[in-house]
């Protein structure tokens, strides 16, 4: 990835960086040239909850995913190495781990809500997600009424677990992405619900999508509230990487296929929160 000097930052970033050398910022840490403050001097950190495959999973002893590559050219831009910690979601969503200065960013495919807006500053969204339903092959199970008296295993925490509960279904919880396909695997429960595009690796081991249901959710990277440096640093980071193609590149590298016309268009746009919980 390029490194990005102070001096060839995008514009954005560096008058917001300017700007926060004059004043005070969240965050205990020492900070980069440009005055954003970090937990680690030299390092951006980010806490994260694989397996979230494509958005975060293991490889070769390394977290990779699109949200390690996004954030990773947020450090870029500050000319900082990225360090990334594997924490729990909860201590993530909650903003346990950035008010604790555990990290200085969260991201691991966390929708925006109003809940989470009240524990954490989030960045412009960058990628639009559905939940899905993941079933066996050749199962029947294929919209909220068929999986009446069925399982549902969902993520602890996330909007698939809100949405289940709220149209009624039989939930089992789990801690993470992982323990809730092994559960399906085991047949400890019927079905799987989460972010669809996090089920679709899923596909070619015996399972299946057997419906998308459409929530409008979209997700964010999180600072600590009141970091308005790292946040604005983090907005600018996003909107160069969606000018200059880099988003392109990363979306299709990671998701197959290159990102949709509205996607893009919801990228650029102000936060929004979704209606349920994640």
């Amino acid at each position: 990835m390029r490194t990005r000097h102070l001096a060839v930052l995008p514009a954005a970033l560096a008058a917001s960086l300017l700007l926060a050398s004059c004043g005070g910022d969240a965050g205990s840490g020492e900070g980069t040239e440009g005055g954003v403050a970090l937990v680690t001097e030299g390092s951006l950190t980010v806490c994260t909850n694989p397996p979230y495959e494509p958005f975060e999973y293991e490889e070769d002893g390394e977290v990779v995913g699109l949200d390690i590559d996004i954030v990773r050219e947020v450090a870029d831009d500050l000319g900082v190495e990225l360090v990334t910690k594997v924490t729990p979601f909860e201590g993530i969503q909650s903003g346990a781990d950035l008010n604790t200065d555990n990290c200085d960013i969260v991201a691991s495919g966390i929708t925006i809500t109003e809940e989470r807006q009240a524990k954490i500053d989030f960045s412009d969204p960058y990628f639009d997600a559905d939940q899905g339903l993941l079933v066996p092959e050749g199962s029947d199970l294929d919209s909220v009424e068929s999986l009446e008296g069925k399982t549902v295993g969902v993520q602890q925490a996330t909007t698939g677990e809100t949405w289940a509960q709220e149209n009624g279904l039989q939930t089992v919880q789990f801690e993470d992405l992982g323990l809730q396909i092994q559960a399906l695997k085991t047949g400890q429960v019927d079905a799987a619900v989460n972010d669809i595009a996090v089920l679709g690796p899923f596909v070619s081991e015996g399972f299946e999508i057997g419906a998308n249901f459409s929530t409008g959710e979209q997700y964010g990277l999180g600072v600590k509230k009141g970091n308005t440096a790292l946040l604005d640093a983090v907005n600018a980071t996003l909107e160069r990487i969606r000018e200059d193609g880099t988003y392109d590149e990363l979306y299709t590298q990671h998701i197959g296929t290159a990102p949709a016309d509205s996607a893009s268009a919801s990228a650029s746009a102000s936060a929004e929160p979704s209606p349920s919980d994640s």
